[in-house]
């Protein structure tokens, strides 16, 4: 009787290893893929040895390892350098590949990209992700993939093994255009998670109390959820999203809007306080310490934080 042969490993690149590129690699190492990475911090390479995967030595030696590389980058700059510098993706990625972005870039940015990535027979799927990177420590991210259907389709299970869901949303953007939606409402509802907790301490209401029994009811909303426990704490170290990377986002889908000419009142009122958690030296906080401005506005005076509140 013939041995079943043992199926090997599925090799998978993770381009960034910063909070969700890091998360990534970890739950697909759990998940049994082989996975390499790069990252131009020596200290994230490391630490993703520790977790049983390997550092690539550039973006291009990654790309020689797979067939199949998910991209985590901060900014345009660095996309357009990992993919297209000397040293980037295109220069030694092979016909067949498959770039899996999950960033939040400009549109435009993605659509040349794959424009230029499909003259080498490489594939860019737009696969932006909703969630903080609190939730991809957890698995509890989704994606809106859009792109070539049958490269989503090879990709579906290596999708499956860093997020919660992944949706298949149409041509090539869609995933883009349905992040920025996204991002419009998280900015609205971080904004109003910190403006309740505000509230309810100038009314004298316990932190703790008030995340308990507005997280059951009609008026939470999932970065309630996330974020209240960071307000109700007065603690936004370490940040899950840090305040001058979501300043691109906020910058990303005010562009966004105001190509097509529609107007967002709330996200528009939104953005100035997240410009002044930014003037304020809250860069590297997360973003739920624009609580932290609304209570220098509410005249509301410092005491010593409580502790952290169950979830």
């Amino acid at each position: 009787m013939a041995t079943k042969r043992k199926q090997q490993p599925e090799a998978v690149g993770i381009l960034g290893l910063g909070i969700m590129g890091g998360a990534y690699a970890r739950h697909l190492i759990a998940a049994r893929f082989e996975i390499a990475g790069y990252d131009p911090l020596p200290a994230k390479r490391a630490a993703l040895r520790r977790l049983g995967g390997s550092a690539a030595a550039s973006p291009a030696a990654l790309a020689g390892t797979t067939r199949r590389i998910v991209s985590s980058l901060p900014s345009v700059a660095a996309f357009e350098a990992a993919l297209f510098g000397p040293d980037g993706v295109a220069a030694s990625a092979r016909r067949g590949t498959v770039i899996i972005e999950t960033s939040t870039l400009p549109l435009a940015v993605k659509e040349c990209a794959r424009k230029r990535l499909a003259a080498r027979g490489v594939t860019l799927l737009d696969c932006p992700v909703s969630g903080t990177g609190a939730q991809a420590a957890n698995k509890d991210i989704v994606i809106y993939a859009s792109g070539e259907q049958r490269a989503f389709t090879r990709c579906r299970a290596l999708l499956a093994g860093f997020a919660r869901n992944a949706y298949y949303c149409g041509a090539f953007g869609t995933g883009s255009k349905l992040k920025f939606i996204a991002n419009l409402l998280v900015t609205i509802h971080n904004l109003s998670a910190a403006e309740a907790f505000v509230l309810a301490e100038r009314a004298g209401v316990d932190a703790q109390l008030m995340y308990r029994v507005i997280k059951d009811g009609a008026g939470s909303s999932r970065m309630f959820e996330v974020r209240g426990p960071l307000m109700a704490s007065r603690r936004y170290r370490p940040a899950t999203m840090k305040v001058d990377i979501y300043q691109k986002d906020i910058g990303i889908i005010g562009e966004f809007a105001a190509s097509l000419d529609c107007p967002t009142p709330l996200f528009s009122a939104s953005k100035r306080y997240y410009d002044a958690a930014l003037r304020a030296g809250h860069a590297k906080d997360d973003t739920a310490v624009v609580h932290a401005v609304l209570r220098k506005l509410a005249g509301v005076k410092s005491a010593p934080a409580r502790r952290k509140p169950k979830r």
